[in-house]
């Protein structure tokens, strides 16, 4: 409780650190349970609160991180205790955030007109406002699906995090294996390639919304990609330095996330994992 309430006040100013704090509310979760796991969420949501208003002089930022960060990264903790299944867990959780674009495009039909005024607002005063206006038009249509996917991937490295310090304490290595078989079935890869086809082939506002489910499927399919490249790498003979290079190369380089995601959808028909094994 003290973990989590009181990184996630440090994270207004350290955002990064938010991570830490939903992890500790996955790992009392997936060792101890549904119930204590809401006991810390519900605790730590008080304390947060209460750090917020003496030091803030306000406490909405806890009502924020509770719907945001720590009642979503509970509920798929749950799930990966019950089920013991990384791979749906992973799944669940971009479909969360697939069911948060369709009810804000429900809350806010025309989403890209509000984006584009928020994003107006933060455009610097000597700024070549033609130029960025551009992008901007272009950048609205996006931004629910962007948001969305920033938020589940926060969600994933939070969760990780707690089964890997769960892993540490009380299975070492389990983790490891749990991540690197991550993988996804044929029809889901299917049903991702038609709701790209629909984006491509229809205009107006159901492209719209399947653009932004897209780039949802797209955090999917790059974390599979990079359990396909880790365990591809890892039994190379440079191994040990191939590893590390990847995971720099994508912190690096996001673009390359592209053909990681391309690999974790080609996975789904080539298990590619198996074809370097034989």
């Amino acid at each position: 409780m003290i973990v989590a309430s009181s990184l996630a006040l440090l994270s207004l100013s350290l955002p990064p650190v938010s991570i830490v704090s939903s992890a500790s509310v996955a790992l009392v979760t997936l060792r101890r349970g549904a119930f204590e796991g809401l006991t810390i969420l519900v605790c730590s949501s008080l304390a947060a609160g209460l750090l917020g208003f003496l030091v803030l002089g306000n406490y909405q930022f806890a009502l924020l991180y509770v719907m945001v960060l720590w009642v979503p990264v509970w509920l798929i903790s749950i799930v990966l205790r019950e089920g013991q299944n990384l791979s749906l867990t992973v799944e669940i959780a971009v479909l969360l955030g697939v069911l948060g674009v369709a009810g804000f495009y429900l809350y806010a039909p025309e989403s890209a007109a509000m984006w584009k005024n928020l994003l107006s607002q933060m455009i610097p005063p000597d700024a070549p406002v033609v130029d960025i206006q551009h992008t901007i038009d272009m950048l609205a249509h996006y931004m629910t699906g962007v948001v969305a996917a920033g938020s589940v991937f926060s969600l994933l490295f939070g969760l990780f995090l707690g089964r890997w310090w769960q892993a540490n304490l009380y299975n070492p290595g389990g983790f490891r294996q749990e991540f690197l078989s991550l993988n996804s079935q044929p029809r889901l890869a299917l049903a991702s390639v038609a709701v790209v086809a629909i984006a491509l082939a229809s205009s107006g506002i159901s492209s719209e919304i399947a653009w932004n489910v897209t780039i949802l499927l797209f955090v999917l399919f790059t974390v599979i990609g990079t359990a396909v490249l880790h365990t591809l790498f890892a039994g190379m003979k440079l191994g040990r330095y191939m590893v590390p290079m990847l995971y720099l190369t994508l912190f690096l380089i996001p673009h390359a996330m592209l053909l990681v995601a391309l690999i974790g959808l080609s996975d789904s028909w080539l298990n590619l994992r198996k074809i370097k094994s034989n």
